[in-house]
């Protein structure tokens, strides 16, 4: 029997409008496998003003991630030639994007890719292809902080993709702001997603598929609940409708009366349930699973490919 050969330990860093993550991986026979995850909740788009400009206070949340990382990277002692750093929605966004960049490059020495919103659902997709079991076409939909992308694909192939500027660190801004939550917050925010949709709505019924997965914080949030109260851990209307209820029913904004939910979830958990009842009843859905990854997965597949034909010469 061969031997599998172990790669040098490379690194794959997102830079989402919610969290920034990092996978560190060795290959073993062409497949990454994780050896370290690094997370925080940054919220970048929390502090993106009505002038388009990112505030001060959350680009030092960013560059205190990437400070974060860099110590990682240098405990991991991986080479840089061995490090993908793709950044999404905030940074494509933000008139600043140039200060972060540049205030960066000394704490981190890292290029930043900023990539667009149908680059990123390709990741999304692939990531979701290489962690995730089943077969037949299926609807991905990732809901970040400040984008949703939705892809449509079959085995490797995409058949559809986009991306919709709305998310939950946008919501919970321009939704749920206000405590306690009313029932005109979900409202107001599930109106917003439909004329969001509407463009794409026709051709993503008419293409159709055979099962739906979710990724991101939104979706990991509502699945964390379920599974915390052994519950299934199959998305439904009704399980979307109860935990609206709960939300009306929490006069807290940490909304720690409901079970399960930890403090890191919950500033963006409302609006997540919002967008997610929006999507079941626009597009009928009627079962959503996790997906085992998405865009950092996509990256690590990315990173490990590129290093695998390098090797090859």
């Amino acid at each position: 029997m061969p031997l599998l050969t172990v790669s040098q330990p490379y690194a794959a860093i997102t830079l989402g409008s919610n969290s920034f993550n990092m996978l560190v991986a060795n290959s073993v026979g062409n497949k990454p496998i994780v050896i370290a995850k690094y997370k925080r909740k940054v919220r970048l788009a929390e502090g993106i003003g009505d002038d388009g400009i990112l505030s001060e206070h959350a680009m030092q949340r960013g560059l205190a991630c990437l400070a974060m990382f860099a110590d990682m990277l240098a405990q991991h002692h991986i080479n840089s030639d061995n490090v993908a750093v793709f950044a999404t929605a905030t940074l494509r966004v933000i008139r600043n994007a140039d200060e972060f960049h540049q205030r960066a490059m000394p704490i981190f020495q890292h290029q930043i890719e900023v990539i667009s919103g149908l680059r990123e659902a390709e990741l999304i997709y692939q990531g979701m292809v290489a962690t995730t079991k089943g077969k037949g076409r299926r609807l991905v939909i990732d809901i970040g902080g400040a984008s949703t992308e939705f892809i449509i694909g079959d085995g490797s192939q995409v058949l559809f993709k986009t991306s919709l500027p709305m998310g939950c660190v946008l919501f919970n801004q321009r939704f749920f702001s206000q405590v306690p939550v009313n029932i005109r917050d979900f409202e107001q925010a599930i109106d917003y997603v439909n004329t969001m949709l509407a463009p794409h709505r026709p051709q993503l019924l008419d293409l159709g598929w055979q099962s739906v997965v979710g990724a991101s914080g939104a979706v990991q949030s509502v699945v964390s609940v379920l599974q915390h109260r052994q519950l299934s851990e199959v998305m439904t209307l009704d399980v979307l409708y109860a935990f609206r209820d709960e939300v009306l029913s929490q006069s807290d904004a940490r909304l720690r009366g409901i079970k399960g939910l930890n403090a890191e979830q919950a500033p963006t958990f409302s609006a997540g349930v919002a967008i997610l009842i929006a999507l079941f009843e626009s597009l009928s859905i009627s079962r959503l699973h996790l997906a085992g990854g998405a865009l950092r997965e996509g990256v690590l597949q990315l990173l490990a490919d590129r290093i695998a034909a390098s090797a090859r010469g």
